[in-house]
């Protein structure tokens, strides 16, 4: 079963606003086995709705269908939508009651603009939405199947959880689809390819891997697409277990956990604490670690020392180990360490810092170079990447190094 996206609105053409319905659709359509073959955006025009559906048509058995059904004027995705089915606008009462109901405890008045949302095109059959006014609507067209629902994200996804999603799952000619994701860090995508290369070319036809890398992270989702669900199950099982046993500490978990998610694992299970110590990344770190609740049962702190002042002031780095390094360097970033497991009373501490970007480069140290040290009393770990990107990718690539680094380091104390 093939289904297609069609967005209205010229918001999303004009970059106003972001299409994150289309993704969210795709993810619980694909979930359930439907395949979305095309995501595609249309203006709020009558023609160019019309053009849409016929096109999305010829290209889907199913075609979903987001934004245009408010109470105002520019909302005309139901009358487009009449006129290419060739039907009339009738009056729903019941709709009209339901707005009713809603509006009545709060003592809004309704309007005739109102009522006008509830004329709908006939034979359509009425996808209750329980976040809004608007009602999701679907029709049995020529074989096909057309869906129109609100573009307002908590509407749409209220409509198609309680209402559209459980109508799709009880069609018979959807075929098995089954994802699984492995998270990786510490390593780039060619590199990940090369070393699973063998493991891939002797999938089963039924299975594939697609590499989708990020800032310092790539996701191995590996798909099983058939019609036996418990066969399909058995090779991805096993795909995964291949891969996640070759890459060994590159995995750091499984679908969409975060690193930050799994240093939390990690500190929870081994009762340790720890700490931050950050300059050229001003506290993105901290706020990677404290994103996760409960992470002030082993989250201490930070210190961030973004001057050179600071540094000595607040982490006891010495002024030779400035003078003759620089601030970024490996040394000082180690001390940065010290300083922190001091001043933190933590069990292992990691520090940045780094040249962000755009300016302060140099020939030696140019844009992108940070230093990075994660260790406990006595063992201290440093390593210098270059992340060459602009400032606030930089940022976040080096904050996720050194949360990959911490991870690793935590993985093997006893």
């Amino acid at each position: 079963m093939k289904a297609t996206i069609l967005t209205i609105g010229d918001e999303i053409l004009i970059g106003q606003i972001i299409d994150t319905n289309a993704a969210w659709m795709s993810q619980n359509l694909t979930a359930l086995g439907i395949t979305v073959v095309e995501r595609i955006t249309v203006s709020d025009e009558h023609q160019a709705i019309k053009n849409g559906i016929k096109y999305s048509l010829s290209k889907s058995d199913i075609i979903l269908m987001t934004g245009g059904l408010g109470p105002t004027k520019d909302d005309i995705t139901k009358v487009a939508i009449a006129d290419y089915l060739g039907v009339g606008m009738e009056f729903h009462e019941a709709v009209y009651e339901r707005i009713k109901a809603i509006f009545a405890p709060r003592n809004i008045p309704l309007t005739s603009a109102h009522k006008d949302q509830c004329y709908l095109p006939q034979n359509v059959e009425i996808l209750d939405n329980s976040m809004g006014t608007a009602p999701g609507m679907m029709w049995h067209h020529e074989g096909k199947l057309i869906v129109s629902m609100p573009g307002v994200p908590y509407e749409m996804k209220a409509i198609m959880k309680e209402k559209l999603l459980p109508k799709l799952a009880q069609r018979t000619d959807r075929k098995v689809i089954l994802h699984k994701t492995i998270m990786t860090a510490g390593m780039g995508e060619s590199s990940i390819a090369d070393q699973i290369e063998d493991i891939v070319d002797n999938f089963d036809n039924e299975v594939s891997i697609a590499y989708l890398p990020g800032l310092a992270q790539v996701r191995l989702r590996i798909t099983a697409q058939g019609t036996d669900e418990e066969s399909l199950q058995t090779q991805l099982d096993k795909a995964v277990a291949d891969i996640t046993s070759r890459l060994g500490d590159l995995v750091y978990g499984f679908e969409e956990i975060s690193l930050q998610e799994t240093v939390q694992q990690l500190c929870i299970e081994k009762g340790i604490t720890i700490g931050t110590a950050e300059s050229c990344t001003g506290g993105y770190l901290s706020h990677l670690i404290t994103s996760i609740s409960g992470s002030s049962a082993y989250y201490n702190g930070s210190a961030i020392t973004y001057s050179n002042a600071s540094k000595q002031k607040m982490l006891g780095v010495k002024r030779e180990t400035l003078d003759s390094y620089g601030a970024v360097s490996e040394p000082v970033v180690k001390e940065m360490v010290d300083g922190a497991l001091r001043l933190l009373d933590v069990d292992v501490a990691v520090a940045l810092s780094g040249i962000a970007g755009p300016h302060g480069g140099t020939e030696d140290k140019p844009v992108g170079t940070v230093c990075i040290a994660v260790g406990s009393h006595g063992v201290i770990h440093t390593r210098t990447i270059l992340a060459s990107k602009d400032r606030n990718k930089n940022i976040a690539y080096a904050s996720n190094k050194a949360l990959n680094m911490l991870r690793k380091y935590i993985l093997q104390m006893k």
